[in-house]
This record gives structure tokens, sequence and C-alpha cells, in this order.
């Protein structure tokens, strides 16, 4: 998690070029392995630095509606260079935090991780399917396999 450190901090790192499909697949591949390690069945998105789809993967008896949330998951990290849960710590508190509910394009739920390579955001991957915990644990296994 130390490439995500930045980001937690709130400082958010430059674009780089999109991730290959050959990275892609073996951020899905992590991260498919930790969701059927812990018999979780889920949907599994990839996207580059655009937010454009790369890779996808719904798990045997996930939920169809789970496709679609996984992709705007990576989308908010790529979009805003920041994990999603972020986002739902700030919903979560109250306040001015409930802004984050009317932000386009922003889907407050976690389990959406940027994929940093080379200090540079290369996409971003989101699962969804389980809690948000367990969505967000899939995803950090998924995106420590850039390293």
């Amino acid at each position: 998690m130390t490439a995500l450190a930045p980001l937690l901090r709130g400082q958010s790192p430059a674009y780089g070029a999109p991730i290959p499909l050959a990275e892609a697949k073996r951020v899905l591949a992590a991260a498919q392995a930790e969701a059927a390690k812990n018999n979780w069945s889920v949907a599994i998105a990839v996207v580059d630095s655009g937010g454009h789809l790369v890779a996808l993967e719904r798990m045997d008896t996930t939920q169809y509606g789970s496709v679609e949330v996984a992709l705007e998951k990576a989308r908010t990290a790529s979009a805003f260079r920041r994990p999603s849960k972020l986002f739902q710590d700030s919903v979560a508190a109250g306040g001015e935090g409930l802004r984050m509910l009317n932000l386009t394009g922003a889907m407050p739920i976690e389990g959406g991780v940027p994929l940093v390579s080379g200090g540079k955001i290369v996409g971003a991957i989101g699962v969804s399917g389980v809690t948000s915990a367990q969505d967000g644990q899939i995803a950090a296994a998924g995106a420590a396999a850039l390293k």
C-alpha cells in the first residue's frame, strides 16, 4: 500500500501512460485470487488512466448489478486520483462531507483504488459484490500486483 500513501495524504500524482492489457490482467488475477481465497464472489473492473475499461471479470454467482458498480468505483478512483473510500469517509462524517453525494462521477463507496506505477496513476481497479470493506481488501490486493 506504500504506492498509495501519497493519495491517502491527499496528494495526487500525475497520470501516466494507460495501463497495458498484460498488466491489467495481472491486477485482475491478483484481485480474483484474493476474492477466491475468501470465497467471495465479486465483479472486478480495471480501467486505464482515462477511465476506459481494460479488463473485467464477473465471478460465478455474482449479482449482475455488481458489474456496473465495480466499473463506477474504478472510474471514480481514476478520475479523482484517490481511493473511493475517501469519498465514503467524507459522506459518513456528514456536514460538508455530504457534498460528495452530488459530485458528478464520484461513487462514494469503498472498493475503487488507483493503480500506481512509477509514481504515476496508470489506471484503477474497482470491486463490487461483498461488503465495501471486503471490496476494498480485494481491490488493494489487485493494486499490490503492480509493485
